[in-house]
């Protein structure tokens, strides 16, 4: 078994990557857990899941809940697919298609949303708002300004109550030639909020 443990953070070199395709470093993964708050039978839907790393995090996390992980690309799609099969998940359906396009064909309503990418971002938010069953949370993450601007207006035009905004600071010890550094993971926003 590649994660035997009851706990989240599973290594970023136990997931199978390609190339330019994103992966939530652990300890930012960790970060996101934390914001979702996932129930034991919650609805997950996680949007832009990139390699897949949520999905199978929450999916070992919550066996009885629901992950649906969207993605628009096919060949990503299956890397998502192929990193639940290496972890033995098998409450994670993966769906190709482009948000927020996609999302009306998306059920069972999620009762938490991750949205981790798509443009524009915005847009996206406010039709996933609609899905999103009352008391439930919205999670978002933003790595540039314009991100954070958009993601923070979003939700305030939304109404969210309970809105947090986190910024991730952590470094990690890497060897470096035959010197051992701290090197910063990529800082990243992390915004959160819930529906009436």
């Amino acid at each position: 078994m590649l994660w035997p443990y009851a706990t989240p953070g599973i290594p970023d070199n136990l997931f199978e990557r390609l190339p330019g395709i994103p992966l939530s470093k652990r300890e930012v993964r960790l970060l996101l857990i934390s914001a979702l708050r996932m129930k034991p039978d919650s609805v997950l839907w996680d949007i832009g899941a990139g390699t897949g790393t949520i999905p199978v995090e929450m999916g070992l996390l919550c066996p009885q809940g629901k992950i649906l992980a969207v993605e628009r690309d096919e060949e990503v799609a299956n890397l998502i697919r192929h990193n639940c099969s290496r972890f033995g998940v098998n409450n994670v359906e993966v769906l190709e298609g482009s948000a927020p396009d996609c999302l009306s064909k998306l059920k069972p309503l999620p009762h938490r949303v991750c949205v981790e990418g798509g443009k524009p971002i915005k847009q996206i938010l406010k039709q996933v708002w609609k899905y999103l069953q009352p008391s439930g949370r919205l999670v978002a993450t933003a790595s540039n300004l314009e991100n954070l601007y958009a993601i923070s207006e979003g939700l305030a035009e939304l109404q969210a109550r309970n809105m947090e905004v986190v910024q991730s600071g952590v470094n990690r010890l890497e060897t470096r030639g035959i010197d051992r550094t701290f090197a910063a993971v990529d800082p990243i926003f992390i915004l959160s909020g819930e529906k009436l």
